[in-house]
């Protein structure tokens, strides 16, 4: 995850026209916002549509936004979110005006309990991966928002493959540990 900073500095370059600066921001939030239009829609392929519309979408608004907080996410988010609820307005209606294809696998709307857990899980993340040291913000970038493995990111850092992995591990508990408090509040 980009530090705020970054987040801000990207938002702006890109609010510009930079299109590089777009490309990180891109970059940086496109795995957490396909998992949340993917736990909305369940469908990997329309997830994939709405992840596209929603940084089609960013890079329309990012002229007039004002970063308010640490992260781009819970932005993104958000627009990720109305895009799902489109997504599934249109397949709904698709299904009903096709005679033979009544498709129960569709969720019937985007509940609103459900995009507030969803916002404040992005957020929740967000603000602790900002409190993560440099070296496990950065293994935690590289693995799991880049996709690198665990090699290859020991490599671009100078660390051991098992510094990685047990690093990511910590992390990724500490994120759960984040979840697990948000979803039980």
């Amino acid at each position: 995850m980009p530090n705020s900073t970054q987040d801000r500095e990207w938002a702006a370059r890109a609010a510009s026209g930079d299109q590089d600066a777009f490309r990180a921001i891109y970059r940086a939030h496109v795995r957490p916002v396909y998992w949340i239009a993917h736990g909305l829609l369940g469908s990997p392929s329309d997830a994939e549509d709405v992840v596209q519309e929603t940084f089609v979408v960013a890079w329309r608004k990012l002229p007039g936004l004002e970063l308010a907080g640490e992260s781009l996410l819970p932005w993104l988010a958000t627009i990720c979110r109305f895009q799902a609820a489109n997504r599934l307005r249109r397949l709904r209606r698709d299904s009903m005006n096709t005679a033979d294809a009544v498709d129960d696998t569709l969720p019937g709307t985007v509940c609103v309990e459900d995009q507030v857990i969803a916002a404040s899980l992005a957020e929740r993340i967000a603000a602790e991966v900002q409190r993560l040291g440099d070296t496990d913000r950065e293994i935690f970038q590289l693995c799991a928002v880049e996709g690198y493995a665990y090699e290859a990111a020991a490599a671009q850092l100078g660390v051991s493959h098992a510094a990685v992995r047990n690093r990511l591990s910590r992390v990724r508990s500490r994120l759960r540990g984040a979840v697990k408090e948000v979803r039980d509040a």
